[in-house]
Order: C-alpha cells, then structure tokens, then sequence
C-alpha cells in the first residue's frame, strides 16, 4: 500500500498560516480526560560485573526517572501542548499515586478527579536500564504493577458522577482507554457525548458509539473489523466499517511508517479549510471521504513509546479550535513526528512544533 503524496505538501503550505493561528489557540482549550492512569519508572545504573548468586547482571544504581504513561501521558500531553485540563481516574493508596499526582499538579492539570483505590495498586511499569561504560544504555526487564480485579462500585459511581459534573464545562472529553479498569461501562456511559468525546481505544470499540473521533492504529483496526487491511481499497472499506461500527463523525487510523489516513461522514459534518479529499467512496448509508496524511518522521525514529497519545491530544486541542478533521490530524502527526525522536513516553510543545511546520512547509 504506497503513495506518493504529491500533492500534500504544496497542501501543507498552503495551510500552514492557518495552523500556526491554531497552535496560538491552543491555551483556549478545556479538555477533560479520563483514563487509567499508569506511572512509567526508568531505573538505571552501570553494570558491574555478573553475579555470584545467579547467571544476572548487577547493576550500580544511578537514578530512577518517574513520567506519566498510559493514559496519563495523553493527559500530560493535553496540558504540556497548553490546554486547560481536567483528568478523571483512579490511583493506588501508594508512592507511586503520590507521585502521579505531583507530576499533574506540577503541569497544572486539575486532580480533583483522581480518586483512590485502596484495594487496587497504581498501575506502574517500571523498566530497569543498565549500560557498560562509554556504551549505550539498554532496558533488560520490565516490571508490572497493576491488578486484575475492577474497581469497587462505589468507586465507579464516583468516577461516573464527577465525570457528568464536568462535561457541560469542557470543549471536549478523552478517554484513554488500555484497559486497565477505569473505563467501565459505567464511566462510558457518562463520558460519551456525541460532537465532544474523543477515543482512543485499544480494543472493543463499540462500546463508546456515539463519540465523536475514534484514533486507533492499524492492528487495533484491524482487530476491530476482523480483516487485514493491506491495500488502498480494504483501508477504504476499514474506515467505512469502522464508523459504522462505531456511529463516530470522524475515524483517524495511524498507520506507522506509511503515515495515517482520516475518515469522515460527509453527510454529518462540513469539511471546511481542508483539501481536497484523497478518495471518497459513495453508496450505502454514508459518503465517506479520505484524507491520507504521509510520515513527517521516518529516519529520525527512536521510541514510539507513546506517540499514539501525542496524536490524540494534538488532535483533541486542534478540534476544540475549530480546526478541520484534516487539520488536526495534521497537527496530530506534527506533535508525534517530534516525540518519537526522544527516548521513553515524551511529549512537544506548541513552540516546538511551530517551528517544526515552518521548517517542513518552506524547506
């Protein structure tokens, strides 16, 4: 499946004036978003020498770094990009829930929905690093916290109740979904309000119909309409599957390093300030419209740890400005090409990727 995207950039440059006034906009934005929030801990150290006791590497501690991951990272990318946000989900009753939260009120994300769950642990992945001197360093385990079990209903009811609080105060709602537990069908139920709730989910997409933006990746699209999708015509079917499966406006799938394309319904929404669409299929109960949006970033990739979560909160801010479906899938490529550059879940920020556009648009 290849293109040769002739005609984006000359595109892209043409547009590009109006996406440096809505990256100006961005600070404008309210967002909540829900999701299972998770800490990411980098642990690492110079290796010693081979252990006495077992065939395993003893490490000298060095330092541990501590940074939102799993749906947490989708709500610190909201707020380092400039928006105004709210974040709803469940932490443990341990360090590492302190920690998340510290790491959120630093960045002036409001916590007041973050509740505690006693019974369950925050979910953490730490990954343990070790290098040789004068070499690279290099992850040699991972390891997990995070239980199994759902929250307690009273918990649920909770989340629930603070989440139909806030929606009339917000332009729109995330939910991060990596099923965790947070998500029940409790909590969507109350978040997903058709024109505001924004989805990334990895897999049973069905249970948020009726959201607005749908943002899976390929294999999740695939999961999701039950057939590979390995050329133009069944990634044209995917996108009209996937929003009738899922009674969205709008489907992004990202697709690695042959970029990401955007589906949306003509019919419920007006395409404005955007190109001309790369394809449209007619017929059946919608006209659907395509846009395919290339790689910003093929040669420079160092971690796609992440990226996904970038996409959406770039996308989420455009949106909330007005900006076209086409527009912020642009921009939501912009902000991914910048952290994949970066080692471990990461995020950009507005100026960053101001000038990142200008350099592509008028190199």
């Amino acid at each position: 499946m290849t293109n040769d995207y002739c005609d984006f950039f000359p595109q892209l440059r043409a547009s590009t004036e109006q996406l440096l006034t809505k990256l100006d906009s961005f600070d404008r934005a309210r967002v909540l978003a829900i999701g299972d929030l998770t800490l990411d801990e980098f642990v690492t150290g110079q290796v010693e020498r081979i252990s006495r006791e077992a065939p395993v590497l003893i490490l000298r501690y060095e330092n541990t770094r501590q940074v939102p991951g799993g749906g947490a990272n989708a709500v610190y990318n909201l707020a380092k990009l400039g928006g105004k946000v709210k974040v709803a989900g469940l932490v443990g009753k341990d360090d590492q829930g302190k920690a998340l939260c510290g790491i959120f009120e630093a960045a002036g994300i409001d916590t007041s929905g973050i509740f505690i769950d006693s019974q369950r642990p925050t979910v953490t992945k730490t990954r343990i690093s070790g290098h040789a001197r004068q070499s690279v360093t290099q992850q040699i385990v991972r390891v997990d916290r995070k239980s199994e079990e759902l929250p307690d209903m009273d918990l649920q009811l909770q989340l629930a109740g603070y989440i139909r609080q806030q929606i009339p105060t917000v332009d729109a709602v995330v939910c991060s979904d990596y099923g965790d537990g947070v998500l029940t069908r409790i909590a969507i139920e109350s978040a997903v309000v058709p024109g505001k709730t924004i989805v990334d989910a990895q897999t049973n997409l069905q249970r948020y119909a009726g959201a607005m933006l749908f943002t899976p990746n390929l294999p999740e699209a695939e999961n999701a309409v039950g057939y590979s999708i390995n050329n133009s015509q069944a990634l044209m079917q995917a996108g009209r599957d996937l929003l009738k499966l899922t009674k969205a406006q709008k489907i992004l799938i990202t697709r690695g390093e042959e970029g990401m394309s955007l589906f949306e319904r003509t019919g419920e929404v007006t395409v404005t300030n955007s190109p001309p669409p790369t394809s449209i299929c007619e017929g059946g109960e919608v006209t659907v419209q395509r846009w395919d949006i290339p790689p910003f970033n093929k040669t420079d990739v160092f971690d796609v740890t992440g990226a996904g979560d970038t996409v959406v909160a770039a996308m989420t801010l455009a949106l909330c400005v007005g900006a076209s479906g086409w527009e912020a899938a642009v921009l939501g490529n912009l902000a991914a090409s910048i952290v994949v550059r970066q080692f471990g879940t990461a995020t950009t920020a507005v100026e960053e990727m101001k000038e990142a556009l200008k350099a592509m648009s008028f190199d």
